[in-house]
């Protein structure tokens, strides 16, 4: 008989592991809690402005292409992608600013203005694509701890030891003595909702792999790839319910048996897959009625502002950093005191500066957002929403940006809490747990529960970690690992 898959969630990964199941064989139902398909990659239109919610920027483009074959397609006939180039401007506190961009020659110049010597960046790349030849063959390729290949082994010679396993911030200031470059790649950890300050060395993999592969950018947004997953998923005769929490997972000596949503539904289940928070399952298995992820080991969240202009800004980029004056005592506020920072990092995507599908005619897209804790101790009432945009804006201001309060033609605010409750996500804790220290950046939750067999995770929460490519390797891990272990 058919076996059946039941997948909570119905986030990028959940509904990669969908359609590679499906495409074996499988009998496959998502459950999503929401409206809508795609979880934190997801949408808000308004106005005739399209918004991207969540990720902004893709890289390592060849895992999405990968995912769209393995399900009988090809992702040119879904989204077509096109090279974001530069990759950011960078403003700083004093009023420098710099355009990082992954032409080697034009950055090299850069590099040389700031440094005298183009010897770190190059030695600091050679970092990174060490850490990621080692990676992709064995922490990229399977679940945490699992024996690499025999063919894998060589691989792990060229580990890089004197870097490679130190502090991330020690390691950028080890190859970068301006103070400029050093906030520039500080910034990376964060793509993971960690600090540099705490985080391993390892995470230099992050800014090669943006640097050597770059950043990519879909026509029409990010979420045209969600799109293109759901008319492949329901072509493959995969059930897609939305509005469907589910309440509860049902355990018969030891295996999942079934799925309980909350209007009462039933799912039998061979197998089932979270696609959330892992930290979720003990609630879901009756055995705590609180999350079992402590606030101290929670990833950052965001203070996210859409904002539609009626007028165009030709002068911006498509992302832009402004910096903060004291990176260091931001990110003590975010780990340390949990308070959202008195001085904030705003990152400014502004998509339709490359793409004006997503604009009524004139005008601008604003993707606004600034790091803030997980905690729930932030009520985000409309008085600590109004403060935080305060700061946001004074940070925009001093670093030139113009003043478009008066140009706002449709806004959306995702806080923090907004998106614990439409994410179930701790605090909204938006990777799950952070990565500082080794133990947390590679051993997070496995794909393959090792107490409750049939039971399997996928997503930015569980191994191997946050970041869309990721979510991406972490499907086929998963789907792999059910293939192997579910068939007899």
């Amino acid at each position: 008989m058919t076996k059946q898959a039941v997948i909570i969630g119905g986030g990028l990964g959940g509904l990669a592991v969908a359609l590679r199941l499906a495409a074996r064989g499988w009998r496959v139902t998502v459950c999503e809690q929401g409206a809508r398909f795609g979880g934190k990659m997801n949408l808000w239109e308004s106005g005739g402005f399209r918004f991207d919610t969540g990720p902004s920027l893709i890289t390592m483009p060849w895992v999405f292409e990968e995912l769209f074959a393995a399900a009988g397609s090809s992702l040119a006939d879904h989204a077509q992608l096109t090279s974001v180039q530069p990759i950011c401007d960078y403003v700083y506190d004093d009023g420098a600013r710099f355009t990082y961009t992954s032409s080697l020659p034009d950055w090299l110049a850069t590099v040389r203005q700031l440094e005298r010597n183009e010897q770190g960046f190059l030695d600091f790349m050679k970092l990174g694509a060490k850490l990621y030849e080692v990676s992709r063959r064995t922490f990229l390729a399977r679940r945490p701890l699992e024996w690499p290949h025999a063919s894998d082994k060589a691989v792990l010679r060229h580990l890089p030891i004197r870097y490679g396993w130190g502090n991330y911030h020690r390691t950028v200031a080890a190859h970068f003595k301006s103070p400029y470059l050093q906030q520039l790649y500080d910034r990376y950890p964060t793509y993971v909702g960690s600090s540099p300050y705490r985080s391993p060395a390892t995470l230099a993999v992050i800014p090669y792999i943006e640097f050597a592969f770059g950043g990519w950018y879909v026509q029409g947004g990010l979420y045209r790839i969600v799109e293109g997953l759901v008319e492949l998923a329901e072509r493959a005769g995969v059930t897609l319910l939305t509005q469907s929490r589910v309440a509860r997972v049902e355990r018969i000596s030891g295996k999942v048996a079934a799925v309980e949503l909350a209007d009462g539904a039933w799912l039998p289940a061979d197998v089932v897959v979270m696609n959330g928070d892992a930290s979720r399952m003990a609630q879901l298995f009756g055995d705590s009625e609180t999350s079992e992820l402590p606030r101290t080991q929670r990833s950052m969240s965001g203070l996210v502002f859409l904002l539609g202009l009626r007028h165009s800004l030709p002068e911006l980029q498509h992302h832009t950093i402004y910096f903060s004056a004291d990176y260091q005592r931001e990110f003590e506020e975010l780990f340390d005191e949990r308070r959202f920072p008195s001085d904030p990092t705003v990152y400014v995507n502004a998509p339709s500066r490359s793409d004006r599908s997503v604009v009524p005619g004139e005008g601008e897209t604003l993707f606004i957002m600034a790091n803030a804790p997980a905690n729930e101790d932030n009520t985000w009432d409309e008085e600590q929403i109004a403060d935080a945009r305060r700061r946001v804006m004074a940070r925009l201001r001093s670093g030139g940006f113009p003043n478009i309060e008066e140009d706002i033609a449709v806004s959306d605010v995702w806080t923090p809490q907004r998106i614990a409750e439409r994410y179930a996500m701790p605090g909204g804790a938006i990777y799950g747990a952070h990565s500082h220290g080794w133990r947390n950046a590679f051993l997070r939750p496995s794909n393959k529960d090792s107490r409750c067999a049939g039971l399997y995770y996928v997503g930015g929460s569980s191994h191997p970690g946050g970041g869309t490519p990721t979510v991406l390797l972490s499907a086929r891990i998963t789907a792999e690992l059910i293939e192997r272990y579910e068939r007899q």
